[in-house]
């Protein structure tokens, strides 16, 4: 009897167990990856770093699609707006995440809501440099000092009001009385050239995008932000022994789908981004562009960002910015 009775559970459940089993694993077709920066920058590098390993796991195409603008919110505000289908995607930087809802009066998207993150992505320190050819300073006390003997002041570059970048060079400003002028560009591809060009006096950018203008002795790197020197650039202190206390920052990055897709989807992406960030040769690709390779739960990116929102709703402002 117990025999026949489990031999019908099983005849029961077979017809709904089918079409479950029948559902082609994800990827099935390229995802189209929207990067709310523009080419060159450490998001559009290091995500095309995923994407090339996505596509020889999965054997599936991940065309990446560059949509700057807005301090990333236009990029952003496509990815929410997409078909929750698990076909777009892309990764969205800090600023989304924890800075964006105390700077504009206006959101075209609710950080809370309209997003389900796969999982973080990496993370990396912000970098003080200055041009070499136009820039005497070797460290950050000359830097301080050249900065307040400049009648006409000094200024700073971005990849726009509202980014890391910007609010720790605001913050840098405040701390050592600089009159200081922050000019926001789309991108670091753009401000590396007004740098390198004399146009722009300092940035404390993303390291990732100026490792190789460092190296190449065009750029000079005075201090990062980062707890602990970088691998990528052993030579240059943490801003801690360069003398200024507590200016510990990072820049982070998660992957994300627009809200509403499917739970299953969400967690094979998840786990394959895990898996990827902890190969070693990814590791390394990682590192020696300035970061480092991370990876979490979905819940994982919620919890940072709600944990590291006060320090920069403190950081906007004593930056003064507000955006409509």
């Amino acid at each position: 009897m117990t025999h026949r009775r489990t031999l019908l559970a099983a005849g029961l459940l077979s017809p709904l167990a089918a079409p479950a089993l029948a559902q082609p694993q994800w990827p099935d077709r390229p995802v189209r990856v929207i990067v709310p920066w523009p080419p060159g920058g450490s998001t559009d590098v290091l995500c095309r770093i995923l994407c090339e390993r996505l596509q020889a796991v999965t054997g599936q195409s991940f065309p990446v699609e560059n949509r700057p603008g807005a301090g990333g919110n236009i990029g952003a505000d496509a990815i929410a707006k997409a078909t929750p289908d698990g076909y777009t995607m892309g990764p969205l930087t800090l600023t989304v995440w924890a800075i964006a809802m105390f700077l504009y009066e206006r959101l075209p998207f609710n950080p809370d809501r309209d997003f389900q993150p796969i999982s973080l992505h990496w993370e990396l320190p912000n970098v003080l440099v200055v041009p070499a050819a136009h820039n005497p300073s070797r460290n950050v006390r000359e830097f301080v000092e050249w900065a307040r003997a400049r009648r006409q002041g000094v200024s700073y570059g971005s990849p726009g009001i509202g980014t890391t970048p910007h609010l720790s060079g605001a913050l840098f400003a405040a701390r050592h009385n600089l009159d200081a002028t922050h000019i926001p560009f789309r991108g670091a591809a753009q401000t590396i050239p007004a740098m390198l060009s004399g146009d722009v006096s300092f940035a404390i950018d993303n390291l990732a995008s100026y490792v190789p203008v460092v190296q190449e002795g065009r750029m000079r790197a005075l201090a990062v932000t980062s707890a602990e020197r970088h691998p990528a650039l052993p030579d240059v202190p943490t801003m801690a022994e360069a003398g200024v206390e507590n200016f510990n920052v990072q820049s982070w990055c998660a992957f994300s789908f627009p809200a509403g897709v499917p739970q299953p989807i969400v967690q094979r992406a998840s786990a394959l981004m895990q898996q990827i960030a902890a190969e070693p040769a990814t590791q390394e690709r990682f590192l020696r562009t300035g970061a480092r390779a991370i990876s979490s739960a979905p819940d994982g990116v919620w919890e940072r960002a709600r944990r590291e929102r006060p320090l920069w709703q403190e950081m906007v402002r004593i930056s003064g910015a507000r955006l409509e």
